[in-house]
């Protein structure tokens, strides 16, 4: 009852994540058109019964505190988010490419912990202040490019982190599992870009798009 009190009539799709959800363009530090972005195509597919909204944020982690850019930690935003955008009947949550960075030195079934973190802080916080819980679909974010070592972000990264990011999906699986998500490994499907083996390019954002409106179409 209290979902079809609070509910418009658009599904709402609220997609929370990294630089890859805000659209960053490898190849000049820019950011995509929204007609390029996993998350503006996602939205021509779904078409005009549902509401997708775009909470990407550079640099942005799990729960994990930048000692420079501390307020990108993804927990300290989560809540406000949720309230904001209520009701909220899917979140796709992708997050746990930048907690590979060195300054962290996290294993990668810590980051899927952090994962589990916000998904907690979801499930909980949504119950509270819409009523309903959304169906979540977490993301096992893609794999660290080899070439790594030639990116402009390779300090931040180091080649550790490339096999680290191969341990996601096996860790995110699990993390999903224990809180009832829908798991979807990004990695089965995309690569990041060429250009600094972080990013994903237009191919990778459009393949992106359309597994994930598989899985939204799924489990509707």
């Amino acid at each position: 009852m209290i979902k079809d009190i609070m509910r418009d009539c658009k599904i709402t799709v609220l997609c929370y994540g990294d630089s890859n959800t805000y659209g960053y363009n490898p190849a000049n530090g820019m950011r995509y058109p929204e007609d390029v972005r996993w998350t503006g195509r996602l939205q021509k597919l779904l078409g005009e019964e549902y509401r997708v909204i775009e909470e990407g944020c550079n640099g942005r982690t799990t729960v994990f505190d930048d000692p420079i850019e501390g307020w990108k930690n993804g927990l300290g935003y989560l809540r406000p988010c949720l309230n904001t955008h209520k009701p909220v009947d899917f979140v796709i949550l992708m997050l746990g490419s930048n907690d590979l960075k060195e300054v962290f030195h996290a294993a990668p079934e810590e980051i899927a912990d952090g994962a589990g973190t916000l998904v907690q802080v979801i499930q909980e916080f949504t119950k509270a202040k819409q009523g309903f819980v959304p169906k979540i679909i977490l993301v096992s974010p893609p794999e660290i490019g080899k070439g790594i070592r030639n990116s402009n972000f390779y300090g931040s990264f180091y080649e550790n982190a490339i096999e680290r990011s191969r341990e996601f999906s096996r860790w995110y699986r699990k993390t999903a599992e224990k809180y009832g998500c829908i798991f979807f490994d990004a990695a089965k499907y995309i690569k990041p870009s060429v250009e600094d083996s972080l990013h994903l390019s237009p191919e990778a954002h459009r393949e992106l798009a359309e597994q994930l409106y598989k899985v939204l179409a799924e489990n509707r």
